[in-house]
């Protein structure tokens, strides 16, 4: 196998959930290869790197194999290489962080899993190292 398209490709290395999420990702100008957006249709090849922005991460992978068929997750150390940047995964553990305790104006009330996770938080602070009255 010679040639793939893009959006083949990162469906079946299981980037993406389904081949039409991959196409409108490259439609909307969140794929790049070599800082250039591509269309669907963009054939890629072995030893390229990909980049994948997924708000606020960008991912980048290089092609290590070819394949247009959805495969296991096993399998897809075979066919590409993560090469994301740390500095890109410390944004990501921020953003989580912060996800809970900054809520957006008009979200609602907070679900039992963000109060418990705030809960959490809070408790593994040790508030009596304090003196507050002070």
């Amino acid at each position: 196998m010679e040639d793939v398209r893009i959006d083949k490709w990162l469906w079946a290395v299981r980037i993406f959930k389904t081949r039409t999420i991959a196409a409108d990702s490259c439609k909307k100008g969140r794929v790049m290869i070599q800082d250039v957006t591509v269309k669907p249709s963009r054939m890629i090849r072995i030893g390229e790197i990909i980049q994948v922005r997924k708000p606020p991460v960008t991912f980048s992978f290089k092609v290590l194999d070819l394949s247009d068929k959805r495969m296991g997750a096993k399998l897809v150390p075979q066919f590409m290489e993560n090469v994301t940047p740390p500095d890109q995964y410390e944004i990501l553990e921020l953003n989580k962080i912060n996800g809970f305790v900054d809520r957006q104006r008009g979200t609602g009330r907070p679900t039992k899993k963000d109060r418990r996770e705030l809960e959490q938080f809070t408790d593994t602070f040790d508030f009596e190292e304090f003196d507050f009255e002070n």
